[in-house]
């Protein structure tokens, strides 16, 4: 029984070393990192419980160093997140090698879960987005919201927006030449027009720019918008047409005006200009800020190269190019890439299609 005895101090004298010893986890996401998306779900559900983590901006790929705790260890090992023990030395070595001035690195300190919001309708189901397939994966929580919420107020609940491949301009995506007669494209406008019905509005065209406008409310009040696809560009077209129908029949009812083009306040963008935008229903385009059909690149050519900026000087945007490639395989999309006559001097560009004479931005 002593033997006993003494072997159990034994045992739990060396769990406690181990335990002093491993005081932190490290979540690498650089190659040595087995499953990225949810390597954030990590970060996220260390936030939800009030435990501090550090982003290691541009340390292999943009890791997180957080305090150990055995429940974040058991996620890892739960959800097949790779993750390092390290001790407080070499914790202390990684953020001394981040602070030094010749580094381009340095640790951001989280400490709040953002609160997530994604706009999208209510009918579309769950492969239809890519960003809820890809936060459901993560395993990081976020609320499906749509017109009715942004109308009712309900935006300023969220840390976080992101949009989906939207059609702000009210012309149902411009799929009317191709899909009309299909059951989809029909139910999308029934219900885009009831809920325009609902909160009063003529048009859908009339509805989506006041979303839009609520949407950019949002923003200068210090909300953070990520957009995909359509909704890029068809949400500063909106803004740009406030006051002008571009519109024709078959969409809203009364033809488009005819100087429409020469009506747009370019001034009310977020971040594009002078743009032509595309009064033809018949074309699947909404103005030249997209450049789907100018763009020849063969699809084993088609990268986009992320640039790198200062962690130090320029967190936001080193943040935002955290990866563990720095060349990203392109795609295509209703909006696949920018033409860069129409960004505006202000916009911050943080990666590009480096073909030369290549005019269009990733």
């Amino acid at each position: 029984m002593k033997f006993i005895r003494n072997l159990s101090v034994i045992i739990f004298i060396i769990i406690s070393i181990k335990i002093s010893y491993a005081s932190y986890i490290l979540i690498p996401m650089d190659e040595m990192q087995k499953n990225h998306l949810k390597a954030y779900g990590i970060a996220y559900w260390a936030l939800q419980n009030n435990i501090e983590a550090q982003w290691l901006l541009n340390y292999r790929g943009g890791s997180f160093l957080i305090k150990y705790f055995q429940e974040i260890e058991s996620e890892c090992t739960i959800r097949g997140v790779s993750f390092e023990i390290v001790a407080d030395v070499q914790a202390a070595k990684i953020l001394d090698e981040i602070a030094q001035p010749e580094a381009n690195m340095d640790a951001m300190k989280l400490e709040k879960a953002p609160k997530v919001g994604v706009y999208s309708p209510k009918n579309k189901l769950p492969w239809d987005d890519a960003v809820t397939l890809t936060l459901t994966y993560a395993e990081i929580p976020y609320d499906v919201i749509y017109d009715p919420e942004v109308i009712d107020g309900k935006l300023s609940k969220y840390d976080w927006l992101h949009l989906h491949h939207e059609d702000f301009t009210g012309q149902y995506g411009k799929f009317w030449s191709a899909y009309k007669h299909t059951a989809w494209y029909q139910e999308d406008v029934r219900l885009s027009e009831e809920i325009a019905r609902q909160f009063g509005f003529q048009k859908v065209s009339e509805l989506k720019l006041f979303v839009a406008k609520a949407i950019k409310e949002y923003v200068m009040n210090g909300g953070f918008l990520f957009a995909m696809c359509s909704a890029t560009d068809s949400y500063d077209i909106a803004l740009a047409a406030e006051g002008t129908d571009i519109c024709q029949t078959m969409f809203d009812g009364d033809p488009a005006e005819p100087d429409a083009q020469s009506k747009l306040g370019f001034d009310k963008t977020f971040a594009f200009k002078d743009f032509k935008i595309s009064l033809n229903p018949q074309e699947y385009e909404f103005s030249n800020i997209d450049v789907s059909h100018t763009r020849k690149v063969k699809p084993e050519e088609d990268y986009f190269t992320l640039f790198e900026f200062s962690a130090k000087w320029d967190p936001v945007p080193t943040m935002l190019c955290q990866n563990h490639h720095n060349m990203i395989k392109g795609f295509m999309g209703q909006t696949t890439a920018y033409n860069k006559n129409c960004l505006k001097s202000n916009v911050l560009v943080m990666g590009e299609y480096k073909a030369a004479n290549e005019a269009d931005t990733g």
